[in-house]
């Protein structure tokens, strides 16, 4: 792996631990509903301008069309929906060491979608891992008392891990950041339901929300998507879940620096638990016979048929 790719990937875990209480902060000016409109409203604006700028192409092939809706409802319109819901009540850093679990279901995916073996210490790690959230769910509510909204962050996990694998399908005939635009704008076409009353929501916002919000668009949505689909198309996804680990622990620090949030001592145990089960999962696929994985763009079904 190259410097440069490494500090990519470092990158990319910066930008996504800093969403985390951007989106706390997006939330004290502006309803779930409307957060999440305003950042794609963002993100699709600078996607395609990007894509204009550079000359690319401005849409899908007309074949593509519907699978690229499928990847904008689970990686933009229900992840994002879901994990601002999940916000509402659980700190910025319990969140992200909840979501840090997507690893860990991306290779329980990957095992069905792109005929990944997952040998038997991994299904252990996968294991640990969600004790982990477990202990975490608990150090997020009022004293040892299960939070629900940490189920609304648990779907945001297991759709962002189908959106991590099934892109692969479409990165051997796009390019990074087409895919990542078009999947952008998949994923908004469903948030223009909640238009009504959005100009009001934007007056009544505040400066720090909207700045947030133009924040988590600009950065987390449309740069380090693109970077996450520049990474898969050049990387295995253990070794790009590996540097992804590392996202919780920039959640926590700009938590601390933005909200002043201090997590209990069970969440950190917790998160300690869960990442623990994740770095087992990455351990046990490092074992994997290389004829084991396929290539970019390819599904176990393609591969049976002979198609990619």
């Amino acid at each position: 792996m190259t410097t440069g790719f490494a500090v990519l990937l470092l990158l990319l875990a910066i930008l996504w631990g800093s969403a985390f209480p951007m989106i706390k902060i997006g939330l004290s000016g502006f309803s779930v509903l409307h957060l999440t409109l305003a950042r794609h409203l963002v993100a699709s604006l600078l996607l395609g301008g990007f894509l204009m700028v550079a000359g690319m192409r401005l849409r899908p092939d007309a074949k593509d069309i519907p699978f690229f809706f499928l990847l904008g409802l689970l990686g933009f319109t229900i992840y994002h929906l879901a994990l601002n819901f999940g916000e509402l009540s659980l700190s910025a850093g319990g969140t992200s060491l909840i979501i840090a679990t997507a690893p860990a279901i991306t290779a329980v995916i990957a095992f069905f979608e792109l005929d990944e073996r997952l040998a038997l210490l991994g299904w252990i790690g996968i294991a640990v891992s969600f004790v982990g959230v477990a202990l975490i769910v608990l150090g997020d509510g009022e004293g040892l008392t299960l939070n629900p909204y940490a189920l609304f962050v648990l779907l945001s996990a297991l759709v962002t891990s189908l959106y991590f694998v099934l892109q692969r399908r479409v990165l051997g005939r796009y390019r990074p950041v087409e895919m990542t635009a078009f999947a952008t704008w998949a994923g908004t076409v469903p948030m223009l339901l909640f238009v009504p009353g959005f100009v009001e929501g934007i007056q009544r916002a505040g400066t720090g929300p909207l700045l947030a919000t133009v924040y988590i668009g600009a950065f987390p949505s449309a740069i380090a998507y693109s970077m996450l689909a520049v990474a898969i198309s050049r990387a295995p996804i253990n070794l790009i879940a590996s540097f992804l680990y590392t996202v919780p622990i920039f959640s926590l620090l700009f938590s601390w620096l933005f909200l002043g949030e201090i997590p209990s001592w069970l969440t950190l145990v917790g998160g300690t638990v869960a990442i623990l089960g994740i770095v087992i999962v990455n351990r046990s696929r490092r074992g994997v016979r290389k004829g084991s994985r396929i290539p970019v763009g390819a599904s176990r079904a393609a591969r049976r048929s002979g198609h990619r």
